[in-house]
């Protein structure tokens, strides 16, 4: 049989170690399609109920297997729906490549159905490389293009196959003028590290300061064990971004955790008092939870340049591989006698932790949400894999999860779209089927697109070797996280036409399609609850009626910093009296321990 240009794409990312397809079929990708049905479905088609889903499913593989993941989509429509998640790759730094369809080249530039300039649609969020082939010879070129600027760029990248041409007989490029040959598929990333004088200025810095602060992102997931050197010999303590969150583990004393509007005390409390900042793979972007500018000599590490000296006035930029700058970096460190500053760090996590623990104590109606990230701590496995959706879970997820070693997580860190966080649930079990995944969601992203995914769940469960995906549902029909911001920024009170939201079972819902749904409706019962679902053999949707009042007030925030939204409450929020009881008593429970 003629070997097509579909047949010879597919054999080309079997050659590149692509295992699986996350997408959705269309006739703009007929050929792809029949031809993956020659090639006894390899890569595996792995097909999602929308293809935003399919995207997010790719970021999700990408993040948690650190390996390039593929999409694809059909023409017109199917490559709109993709571009959320791909714009979610973009910027969390992910290598994921889309392929897609386009109607064919005879009819093009005729307003023929679902006819869309896709290249003018994607400059922007595959804007390191997006191409369309026309002619069969352009293959492999603009495969392994796309593969190997997706992994050198860390983003996404596209390439457009029309339909038409996924039928043809392939033909290679020859060796003539103006045909464009390729190197076997293959990608090994550079080492760079920094020059030497650099690293001497940088040690310079470091040993001056008495206070030292570290602050790491996921740019430092490989150079975890050299941090840790240089926090023990700097004396420093190490906030972490919220995309770093699993890069250093918080049983560790002198780790302060995420940092920001949804970051602990300690983190703000030493970035407030350090004399001296050292960034590590990090483009964390709120300047204001930084030093004040002038207070701290500032040191960054970032393997891309691009993203350096963007957020601080930073004394010494270091380009280069984290793990190796800071080997050449740790020699030239003394260790700092004066543990007084490290002492102080550990003792404000040690009372932390204690008043996170006292926070998700607190009464509520029915549960307090800090509570069901409270009893997972001690209840984590040691290989999970995490996924957090965007609104009030995240919260939730950044300051009350007590990550050990080994352990994984990752939302929509700069993008932080609603959406991802069962579909990168799903792809982390691609990523790792012999390991747990569990997806912390609120109701509203469960609804957006959370309920259609279980089915993606239920078709694949099978596959993984590991079955347990548990989706726990914050159930308490409200937009929750929206609701806190129109009242804290917008100094308006709570609009339900806009926030409320329909009341349906997600546990029902799982039951009727075949998994196991878990009602969660006493603060009692959250641990057995999480005990059932983390000894099941399958998937599990804990659904948990949470209490929408529990306020996300800032860490660092005092009784007058909250004037906006008590403004807000007292201007006729429907909430009100739950809002300000709840508010009040959840912040005495830190202020009083403080």
């Amino acid at each position: 049989m003629t070997r097509t240009v579909a047949d010879y794409l597919l054999e080309r990312l079997r050659e590149w170690g692509v295992e699986y397809l996350f997408g959705y079929p269309g006739d703009g990708i007929n050929g792809l399609i029949a031809a993956l049905g020659r090639a006894d479905d390899k890569p595996r088609f792995v097909q999602a109920r929308h293809e935003e889903m399919s995207a997010f499913e790719a970021v999700g593989y990408a993040k948690f297997s650190g390996k390039p993941a593929v999409c694809t989509a059909t023409s017109g429509p199917g490559a709109i729906h993709l571009l959320n998640g791909l714009y979610d790759a973009k910027l969390d730094h992910v290598p994921v490549v889309a392929i897609v369809g386009q109607t064919a080249r005879s009819a093009m530039g005729g307003s023929y159905q679902q006819e869309v300039d896709l290249i003018s649609l994607f400059k922007d969020v595959a804007s390191e490389y997006v191409q369309m082939a026309t002619v069969s010879a352009q293959l492999p070129n603009l495969l392994d293009r796309a593969m190997r600027i997706a992994l050198d760029e860390r983003a996404p990248t596209a390439i457009i196959i029309p339909s038409d041409l996924q039928e043809e007989p392939y033909e290679p490029p020859t060796h003539a003028f103006k045909n464009v040959p390729s190197s076997a598929p293959g990608y090994t990333p550079p080492v760079t590290v920094a020059p030497p004088a650099e690293i001497e200025r940088a040690a310079e810095v470091l040993n001056a300061g008495e206070k030292v602060a570290i602050l790491v992102g996921q740019g430092a997931r490989g150079a975890a064990a050299e941090v840790q050197q240089v926090a023990e010999l700097t004396g420093a303590g190490v906030a972490k971004a919220l995309l770093g969150k699993d890069v250093l583990p918080d049983t560790l004393p002198y780790v302060t955790g995420a940092i920001g509007l949804l970051g602990t005390r300690p983190s703000y409390e030493m970035m407030r008092d350090c004399d001296t900042l050292l960034i590590v793979g990090s483009n964390f972007p709120y300047s204001q939870f930084l030093p004040e500018f002038g207070q701290a000599r500032a040191v960054q590490i970032d393997v891309d340049g691009k993203l350096i000296g963007m957020r601080y006035p930073n004394e010494v930029n270091l380009v280069g591989d984290a793990a190796e700058t800071l080997r050449a970096l740790i020699p030239k460190l003394k260790k700092q006698k004066n543990r007084a500053w490290r002492k102080k760090i550990e003792k404000n996590v040690a009372r932390w932790w204690e008043t996170v623990e006292r926070e998700a104590m607190v009464d509520a109606d029915p549960i307090n949400p800090m509570r069901i990230f409270w009893e997972l701590n001690e209840r984590l496995p040691d290989n999970a894999i995490l996924s957090a959706d965007s609104g009030s879970a995240a919260n939730w997820y950044a300051r009350d999860l007590k990550f050990r070693a080994g352990v994984r997580g990752s939302l929509s860190g700069t993008l932080a779209t609603m959406g991802p966080g069962v579909p990168y649930a799903i792809g982390a079990k691609y990523a790792h089927p012999d390991r747990p995944a569990i997806a912390l969601v609120g109701d509203g992203a469960m609804q957006m697109n959370g309920l259609a995914e279980l089915i993606t769940i239920r078709r694949y469960f099978h596959q993984w070797r590991d079955q347990r995906l548990i989706v726990a549902v914050l159930h308490n029909n409200d937009l929750n996280q929206v609701t806190w911001e129109l009242r804290a920024m917008g100094g308006a009170p709570k609009f339900e036409e806009s926030q409320v939201l329909p009341d349906i079972s997600y546990a029902g819902f799982a039951r009727s399609i075949g998994l196991e749904g878990i009602d969660v409706e006493k603060p009692d019962d959250i641990g057995p609850a999480w005990d059932r679902a983390l000894s099941s053999s399958w998937p599990v949707v804990l659904d948990i009626r949470c209490d929408p009042d529990i306020p996300p007030i800032p860490p660092h925030a005092e009784f007058s910093q909250v004037k906006d939204m008590t403004e807000a409450i007292l201007k006729g929020d429907p909430d009100r009296v739950g809002v300000v009881r709840k508010g009040i008593k959840t912040k005495m429970a830190e202020l009083i321990h403080r």
